[in-house]
């Protein structure tokens, strides 16, 4: 797959696998679907599938990837909300951007400038996770999930405990 990167200043098409090889900043796409639980605000994390190139098995937000080239950042997220999950319909709000680099193993860095979507599950939404992308689907409490994370850091992808460290506010404003 090929996906936008910064290269010398200038956006140029770059194979998704040298972008983190080389740890070039590139453009991604995050989605948070979050809903009213039985104790409060949740979120609905996914656990990445084993046979992922990087961080399999590591828990993560309900989605994220990279904008395929000159991909609307909205549609990308509605993509893959679908591609992973089996999520359709959701309307998305657009969070804010953020940015950070971030070594996923394997000498891979993920430097990414992310455009960051919310949404809220209606009752009963369908899911049909991917099994090549997803290996498992779980909500989480909002006001669990830092002491989740600071007990089992090592459970979670690099990205989400930047998210929760840095930019909580942003992505969690309208819960």
């Amino acid at each position: 797959m090929t996906i936008p990167a910064w290269v010398d200043g200038a956006l140029v098409p770059v194979g998704k696998l040298e972008a983190h090889e080389r740890g070039l900043r590139h453009p991604a796409v995050s989605v948070f679907v979050m809903r009213d639980g039985p104790s409060g605000p949740e979120t609905l994390l996914q656990r990445r599938a084993a046979g992922k190139y990087h961080t399999p098995g590591l828990w993560a937000n309900t989605c994220c990837t990279h904008p395929a080239w000159g991909e609307d950042p909205s549609d990308c997220a509605a993509r893959r909300l679908r591609e992973e999950l089996g999520i359709e319909g959701l309307p998305l709000r657009h969070a804010g951007q953020v940015e950070y680099r971030a070594g996923v193993g394997n000498g891979l860095t993920e430097h990414e400038v992310v455009e960051v979507f919310t949404a809220d599950a209606p009752d009963g939404m369908a899911m049909a996770p991917n099994p090549g992308e997803v290996q498992d689907t779980r909500w989480t409490p909002l006001a669990a999930l830092p002491a989740a994370i600071a007990a089992d850091p090592d459970a979670y992808t690099p990205w989400l405990r930047i998210y929760l460290e840095r930019h909580a506010d942003l992505i969690y404003a309208g819960t």
